[in-house]
């Protein structure tokens, strides 16, 4: 939720210095980080026993799943009850994934466009000094520090601006470190930054936080 991008070269060398077992969560990476997407440990070229990634987020449809060894893959289809009494994806969501999966694989240019797109906003907020965690990844969190305005800004932007994003609250992070979480897609303009800038300032000041 911090937005920040784990050492994952350093933890899958300890691991493997220490024959423990890796298993790297790429489910905000997929589809955004690696020359086809498959995540930051592919753009770091880190070779972890599992990864964990979802077929939401990036990729639009529904789903998650698991990336390992056939051996490791087995013993989960044979013993995990998380898994053996989960329901399949239906055959029109598998289709979706396969298009979706295949699409971003052929536009690294999205991918690019997505980091370009989140530098700017971060900048634009940063400017008119707006308080974000700075990190380093696409993830632009907006920081709130109370949980009852983080979720009525969220709302004032949905119904009175037509701009929605997420409040991220208690349990999700920390107590006192409530924050909106945004994520520009590569197709959000400059002008619509600058809309968004200048409506999130004014819900900032209603409410206090600014």
């Amino acid at each position: 939720m911090d937005g920040d991008i784990a050492p994952v070269n350093d933890i899958v060398d300890l691991c493997k210095k220490y024959d423990a077992m890796s298993y790297i969560d790429e489910v905000h990476a997929v589809g955004l980080y690696g020359s086809t997407g498959a995540g930051v440990c592919e753009e770091r070229g880190v070779d972890p026993d599992i990864i964990n990634g979802t077929l939401a987020k990036a990729y639009g449809v529904q789903g998650g799943y698991i990336a390992a060894s056939k051996t490791f893959i087995d013993a989960i289809r044979s013993y995990a009850p998380a898994f053996i009494f989960t329901t399949s994806l239906s055959p029109v969501l598998c289709a979706g994934a396969l298009a979706s999966v295949k699409y971003v694989k052929e536009h690294a240019e999205l991918r690019m466009m997505i980091q370009v797109k989140a530098e700017e906003l971060k900048r634009k907020l940063k400017d008119r000094n707006i308080p974000i965690l700075e990190n380093n990844s696409h993830i632009v969190p907006v920081m709130v520090k109370d949980p009852v305005k983080c979720k009525q800004i969220s709302d004032d932007l949905l119904y009175k601006d037509g701009i929605y994003v997420q409040p991220i609250n208690y349990p999700t992070v920390d107590k006192g470190t409530e924050r909106l979480r945004f994520c520009p897609g590569p197709n959000h303009t400059t002008a619509m930054m600058d809309e968004l800038v200048d409506k999130l300032i004014v819900v900032l000041e209603r409410h206090k936080i600014i």
